[in-house]
């Protein structure tokens, strides 16, 4: 089992910056990937970034290219999405994953944190 807290959720102005943390415990060494995924009020969950807890690796969506940065501490089990430039749109609860292989789709993800929820004012 893998455990996912995330943290660092709050209310932003828009153009403000954020920086979401998840902390992960458990069996981590079975999954190679983290990522966080995003749900609007009334919408799907959706991808925003991942990366390969190994290498460092990164993908973004392209919502978020150039704006969000996702990251990882190896010795803190932590992974960090730093978000810049925030627009309304971008509120939402953001979940962080972790998984064992390369995807954008929420199966392939096993484990998921709670949520933190995320608000974009303008």
């Amino acid at each position: 089992q893998v455990q996912l807290v995330e943290s660092g959720g709050g209310l932003v102005q828009a153009g403000g910056s954020l920086r979401l943390s998840c902390a992960a415990s458990g069996r981590t060494f079975s999954s190679n990937y983290m990522a966080w995924f995003r749900q609007a009020p009334g919408k799907e969950r959706e991808f925003v970034a991942n990366i390969l807890w190994s290498g460092g690796s990164t993908y973004h969506a392209d919502s978020v290219k150039g704006r969000f940065t996702i990251s990882r501490d190896k010795s803190k089990n932590t992974v960090y999405l730093q978000m810049s430039s925030l627009k309304p749109e971008d509120t939402a609860v953001y979940y962080c994953a972790a998984g064992g292989y390369f995807s954008t789709t929420e199966p392939s993800y096993n484990y998921w944190g709670q949520g933190t929820q995320v608000t974009v004012s303008s």
